[in-house]
């Protein structure tokens, strides 16, 4: 499997579950990672934030970009986007998961 150093990786949905497994793996290799979830507040049934997942994207060797979206809203799509854009020069690779019913 090819490095995903230096790369970036758009995942929305990665505060918690599936997303966020991709992006600590991801993170193994030295990628970038901008988080696309709404999760800015921990919920009483599942565990993560947007914030947490970064700090757990970083200690496990990448970068971390935290963006709230809903991904409903096109608007704040965009603004996500850009951000990634702005902070890591592009990006390479998304990805959406689906959320987890609570």
């Amino acid at each position: 499997m090819a490095s995903l150093k230096g790369r970036t990786l758009f995942i929305t949905g990665a505060s918690r579950g599936i997303g966020l497994a991709i992006a600590k793996r991801a993170a193994r290799d030295g990628a970038n990672i901008a988080i696309a979830a709404k999760t800015t507040e921990p919920h009483p049934k599942l565990p993560g934030t947007i914030y947490t997942a970064a700090e757990e994207i970083e200690k496990g060797g990448g970068k971390a970009l935290a963006c709230v979206v809903d991904i409903r809203d096109e608007n704040q799509i965009a603004a996500a986007v850009q951000q990634t854009v702005e902070k890591f020069g592009g990006i390479d690779i998304s990805s959406t998961t689906p959320a987890p019913s609570a």
